[in-house]
Order: C-alpha cells, then structure tokens, then sequence
C-alpha cells in the first residue's frame, strides 16, 4: 500500500524535497530517497512502507531496551522492512538493509487499526516501533500511535535518532519515550560506517528531552570501533549533560553482518564502561546482551535494589507510584 508521505516539500521539475530524517534527500522524479522507501512518483512523495509489516512480536519493554519506562510490562513490536543508515554491524540487516527499490514486497498487509487491536487482546501496555528505524514508517507509526494514545496505549521509538525537528515536534503528542541508538562520539565513522552524521543524533536526544519524551540511550560497543575509554567518556558525559537521570544501556555486540569476524565485546570492556558511565555521573547505568550483572535498578538516593531483572523478566519491583519503597525518593521514568 503506498500512501502519500508526510514532511516534504515540491520543488522544481518535478523535485521533491524530503525533511523527515537528517539525510533531508533532494529527490528527482521516479528515484528514491537513502532509506529506500520513500519515492518521488510525478512530483508527489509516496511511501511504499505504510501498511507493510515485516515483523511483529509480543516483546518485554526490557528487551527494547527500556528500564524505566513501564517495567515487567509487555509491549507490541512492529517493524517495515528499510533503514536511513547502513551499519555494518546492523544486528537485524536481513530486514533494515532491505529495500523497496530493489523489488521487495516489504511484508504483509496490517492496518494501524488491527496493530492497536493486536495490542490490546495480548495485555500489552505499549506499541513499539523498532527493530529497524522508525523514521523511515513515519506516517505508519504516526497514525497507529494516534490511534494507540486514544485508547490508552502508551507509544515508544527505538531509533537511530536520524530525525529532524520537524518530525519530532509532529510525533510528540503521541510518543511517550524512546531509545536512542548514539553509536559513537565521532563523525568520521557516523559517516564512515553509518553513511550519517553525529551531531543530528545528539540534537535529538537533546530535543526529545525539551518535549517531554522520556528518553534511554544505547550504545553497542562494538571492539575495536568505538570501544576506547575516550570515547566511550565523551558519550557518558555528553547524556549527563543532558540529564544525569537518562539511562544508559551500554550492549554487547555479537558478531554478525558484515563484522562476522570480530570477537564478542568482552564483559571487561562492559564494565569499564560501566564504570566510566558512573564517574560521569550518570545515575542509571545498564549493561546489555549479558546476564549475571548490569541488569538492576538501583536508587540513586539511598543505592538500594528496587528492580531485580532475570534475562529480560522482572523478578522484584520495589517502585510504587513513581518512589523507592526504601528512602520515598521519586525515581526518575514512566512507571
């Protein structure tokens, strides 16, 4: 199903110019933008992603990840085939780097009104689009999401933050909270790696915050890449320096795509950037993709336990009303 997209503007001979993502694609008539998506048809811009599915789950909100956002709850998960960057440590390639240029049908037919409908029969408290970039099913996230948010459903991106003003300001009333992929603290290999740039992704994370979207972040470390303590200080600061209290999930990358050959990221490397997370002054900091540490949420007042996480299963929860049971302080999230 194609439909007309949103947030893009007609120029000359028949160009379109496209401002949903931070690529903002100048693109000639019958040619498609980066994400391989969107599409200039006679002038107009259409997306070929509306309605298409390519995935779909009942998934732990912990999975996304997100740890202050609805813990212990579940969450529907949908995804279109497409991505706005070209990682090539991309952990679900096989549907991202797929394209509707290149002849994919994209998924099956599933309207915003059967994915809130899915939702709710399975008990889930939220939507989430993720496993590739929201971005790129704009106006299918949109309409789904305005749709969740009327019958109680909360909404979250898990994005690349490859997004302009624009987009974030139109999907604001409905977005509750998102995940952030800041993936280095560089532009050489945003740029490199990525085909993207750094500095929209930090004013994302800076923007989502003004709007009121409760915000996580997620760094894979990746060795060898973005792995040194410079760096991986100078992603620690820059969150606190938007608010001590965001979490910062800091993942273990798994071989894979076109960086099969690396070894898994060591557990040491995890807690060294744990640590430097902390000395940073981050109040919540998680490790990702590894069991046995990093997982719990602890108060940043009295530094006692709060949520015991087995895998991505809630075991204890000693938050009530948004406090810690143990000191009444409030606790920074969506609970």
């Amino acid at each position: 199903m194609m439909k007309e997209a949103l947030l893009y503007e007609k120029s000359e001979n028949k160009k379109v110019h496209c401002f949903l993502c931070a690529h903002q694609c100048r693109i000639a008539e019958g040619k498609f933008g980066f994400c391989g998506v969107r599409q200039n048809i006679e002038g107009l811009l259409y997306t070929h992603a509306y309605g298409k599915v390519i995935t779909a789950h009942v998934d732990p909100i912990e999975k996304k990840p997100l740890y202050h956002f609805l813990p212990g709850s579940t969450s529907f998960s949908i995804a279109t085939i497409g991505c706005n960057f070209c990682c090539s440590f991309c952990q679900n390639w096989e549907i991202s780097q797929a394209s509707f240029k290149d002849g994919s049908i994209g998924g099956k037919e599933f309207s915003p009104q059967e994915i809130v409908k899915t939702a709710l029969e399975n008990g889930c408290k939220s939507i989430s689009y993720t496993y590739t970039e929201p971005t790129i099913f704009f106006e299918y996230a949109y309409e789904t999401a305005k749709l969740a948010k009327g019958v109680g459903l909360y909404n979250n991106f898990v994005t690349n933050g490859y997004m302009t003003l624009e987009c974030l300001t139109m999907i604001k009333p409905y977005l509750d909270a998102a995940n952030v992929d800041l993936k280095f603290f560089r532009d050489e290999p945003y740029r490199k790696i990525c085909k993207g740039s750094l500095e929209p992704v930090l004013n994302s994370i800076r923007t989502m915050k003004k709007l009121g979207i409760w915000v996580e972040v997620t760094t894979l470390v990746v060795p060898g890449e973005n792995d040194s303590e410079s760096e991986l200080t100078g992603i620690a600061e820059f969150i606190a320096g938007v608010d001590k209290n965001i979490p910062w999930h800091i993942s273990r990358f798994h071989p894979d795509y076109q960086l099969s050959s690396l070894e898994p990221t060591p557990e040491s490397t995890l807690k060294k950037a744990m640590d430097l997370g902390k000395r940073s002054g981050l109040n919540y900091v998680y490790a990702g993709n590894v069991w046995g540490f990093g997982n719990d949420t602890y108060c940043h007042n009295c530094k006692k336990m709060l949520i015991k996480r087995e895998a991505f299963n809630v075991e204890e929860n000693k938050i009530r009303q948004g406090r810690c049971l143990h000191c009444d302080t409030l606790i920074p999230g969506v609970f």
